[in-house]
């Protein structure tokens, strides 16, 4: 199943989601083609049961699909949407086709069957049909929630650094969807984990996509008539680039294989953390060979350093994932740190779990 799913979406989004047409997106657009054809081929039911119309795929099998899609800087928000109906389906609830978006940062009331309250920074607010978002009680117990978009009271604009829409959303008594209970084994930061995740596997992807595109330009660019990919400092960097890339891989792949009945936390942590560290190297080195090309629109490497450089920041940086780490691995203790590392990722952060940054 992963790699029919890494060939056939692969295709697509070599058709769909070229530099051109990314650039057309920026600034807030809808790639309302490359939807159409990713809404068509089932893409974004992977995770839901077979039952419900899905694939029943595992993390394991999705994780090729979320990694091409920041290869390619996809305009869209196909993790988002893969998420949100992976928890509709563990939750009982139908998933659903169409633009899906999450709200990992919230603070909303559910209250008789409606929502009060505000969602920031959703991915694509603007333009999605629904949201999945967590809601507490008025007793404080949280619960998994559908919302339709056009319910938001309060829309407000805004772009991140790659001019991908994160939009605030504000609701007014708005009338949910469906609901449901968490389900067993997650908690109410489940959102940011999850999405923490995702921002890895794209960074992982997009690192990959920019060595290529660097180690091709080292090869081409002559300087004192020979390429300088000949000349050691250069070969240097970008052995640095090549050992960071692949670091990376290494460390989402883990944390999408890990996560099997749950989110597999620990190694979530290690992913976010390393592949944000990476996201900072590669991105300056790939700029060093560049030099001043690399800085004009035209050419296409900005696609890739600026999603690079907003998504190591979107669902924690590597600095607020590496004091929650270090400070449940303190909290264990000597005694606790064997554990922790052969538990296979499935502990829970619980100990920084709140204001998620």
């Amino acid at each position: 199943m992963r790699e029919l799913f890494e060939a056939t979406i692969e295709r697509l989004f070599a058709d769909l989601a070229t530099p051109a047409q990314v650039m057309d997106c920026e600034g807030g657009e809808w790639p309302t083609r490359l939807w159409a054809a990713l809404d068509e081929s089932g893409f974004t039911l992977a995770g839901v049961s077979e039952a419900q119309g899905g694939a029943e795929a595992s993390w394991a099998d999705m994780y090729v699909m979320v990694r091409a899609a920041g290869r390619h800087a996809v305009p869209a928000p196909l993790g988002e949407a893969l998420l949100a109906n992976w928890l509709l389906s563990r939750a009982g609830l139908e998933g659903r086709a169409g633009a899906l978006s999450i709200a990992a940062s919230a603070d909303l009331v559910l209250d008789d069957g409606r929502v009060y309250g505000s969602a920031y920074a959703v991915p694509w607010g603007r333009h999605v049909d629904a949201l999945v978002a967590i809601a507490h009680t008025p007793a404080g117990t949280p619960n998994l929630v559908l919302l339709q978009r056009d319910c938001a009271s309060e829309l407000t604009l805004s772009l991140n650094v790659a001019g991908e829409p994160r939009d605030d959303l504000g609701f007014t008594s708005a009338p949910v969807l469906a609901q449901a209970p968490l389900p067993a084994g997650l908690d109410a930061q489940v959102l940011h984990l999850a999405g923490a995740m995702l921002r890895s596997a794209q960074i992982a992807g997009a690192l990959h996509a920019l060595l290529d595109m660097t180690a091709g330009y080292a090869r081409e660019r002559q300087q004192f008539g020979k390429a300088i990919g000949s000349f050691q400092a250069i070969q240097q960097q970008l052995a640095v680039f090549a050992e960071q890339a692949a670091a990376a891989g290494i460390a989402a792949e883990a944390a999408f294989a890990e996560s099997v009945d749950g989110l597999a936390s620990l190694t979530i942590a290690v992913a976010k953390i390393s592949t944000g560290e990476a996201a900072g190297v590669g991105a300056g080195i790939a700029h060093s060979v560049h030099g001043a090309i690399g800085f004009t629109e035209e050419y296409p490497l900005h696609l890739l350093t600026r999603r690079l450089w907003a998504w190591r920041s979107e669902f924690g940086s590597a600095s607020v994932w590496s004091q929650r780490l270090g400070t449940q691995v303190c909290q264990g203790g000597g005694d606790g740190y064997w554990p922790l590392l052969t538990g296979h990722g499935q502990h829970p952060l619980t100990s920084l779990a709140s204001n998620p940054a």
